[in-house]
């Protein structure tokens, strides 16, 4: 089984009600989450928005190899609305899946980089990870989360919310 750990996202339409949808329609093909983070507001990192994100961390286990696990996370976010990114700058969308780590894995395609290139610089994303796998060693840069945390230059806003 691979540990598959995923940043679940959006900042259009009812978000909330989106990343609970992405998780039950993940679990029919990955099984039950193994563990989940709580939701994270953030203001947009890379672009400006009219609306905050909310985003939070899920872990599943599952026999799907990367690619597969790729093209499922993408058709999902295609059925719950995402449009395709019409230039290289990020943009609002009502869901993004990002796949943050499978086990500890290097993976280099033309698709699919894994870990995530920019985990490390997105408080959005250290601050989910820090709940439940602070001591997961980012195995590119041999150091935990809780270390790329505490060395993170993102001062971007992102607060926990109490839903």
């Amino acid at each position: 089984m691979n540990r598959q750990i995923l940043l679940l996202g959006g900042n259009q339409g009812n978000v909330i009600s989106s990343l609970k949808t992405s998780i039950e329609l993940l679990s029919q093909q990955l099984g039950a989450p193994i563990i989940e983070s709580s939701y994270y507001e953030s203001e947009a990192w890379g672009f400006e928005a009219s609306q905050n994100f909310i985003n939070m961390v899920v872990e599943f286990r599952s026999n799907l190899e990367p690619i597969e696990l790729l093209d499922f996370t993408q058709k999902i976010e295609k059925e719950l609305g995402r449009k395709e990114k019409t230039g290289t700058q990020y943009e609002s969308r009502p869901i993004d899946i990002d796949i943050l780590f499978i086990n500890d894995e290097q993976i280099n395609l033309p698709r699919l980089i894994v870990p995530h290139q920019h985990l490390h610089k997105r408080r959005f994303t250290l601050l989910p990870l820090m709940e439940h796998w602070a001591d997961f060693i980012h195995p590119v840069y041999n150091q935990s989360i809780r270390t790329l945390n505490s060395h993170c230059n993102d001062n971007g806003m992102v607060r926990a919310l109490t839903i």
